[in-house]
């Protein structure tokens, strides 16, 4: 599946801002320049996941094609937690030795890191899509089960939370991260296009 232009914008507007926080007199003295280079890093290595991830779906029994989280969602999420994990023990250690400014921008580093972490395992790793000819299923971390039929299926919209299928009766958001994503969302955008060819033909009658 293509980059999509939020995944560009994030990192290009993280670094930007740490390099403008970087000559304003509060911040100047924080090692901005170093967190700029872990997301630069960081963004290297997402790229070069990225080019790997497989287009296919998982095939199971009984006629399922399952999606399944990718490497660039494991390495986010145990990433980001282990990153967390770190800065924290270093405000722990040193956190008599450092000044308030500095503690207070490596707390607010841990929470989000922790947020973010926490965030893709919920959306992503923790879930399970599957289809077959039928219908196509989507059980959240939770346990919660949406089912869709694909007769219902009428658009296939990429947004800020992955790609969501909408149906008659619902709809279904899955990560476009997932191995099988680019894969699953070609056969609902199908099978969207003709249910609205058939519904055409049937309100012209």
């Amino acid at each position: 599946m293509p980059l999509r232009w939020q995944e560009v914008a994030l990192p290009l507007i993280t670094i930007t801002l740490l390099i403008v926080l970087k000559y304003i007199p509060l911040t100047d003295h924080l090692p901005l320049s170093r967190a700029a280079g872990v997301v630069a890093f960081g963004y290297a290595a997402f790229l070069a996941l990225r080019l790997v991830q497989p287009e296919e779906a998982v095939t199971v029994d009984g006629g399922w094609a399952e999606l399944r989280p990718s490497m660039v969602e494991y390495f986010a999420c145990y990433g980001a937690a282990a990153l967390a994990a770190i800065l924290l023990f270093a405000v722990i250690i040193m956190g008599h030795a450092a000044d308030t400014t500095q503690l207070i921008a490596t707390y607010i580093a841990v929470i989000l890191l922790a947020a973010g972490s926490l965030g893709i395992g919920i959306a992503g790793l923790f879930t399970q899509t599957r289809w077959d000819h039928r219908n196509v299923t989507h059980r959240n971390a939770m346990g919660r089960e949406t089912r869709l039929e694909w007769t219902e299926v009428r658009s296939v919209r990429p947004n800020w939370r992955g790609i969501t299928i909408t149906g008659t009766s619902g709809h279904i958001t899955f990560s476009q991260f997932h191995a099988g994503a680019a894969q699953l969302a070609k056969h609902a955008a199908t099978r969207a296009r003709r249910n609205s060819e058939s519904a055409a033909k049937a309100f012209a009658t």
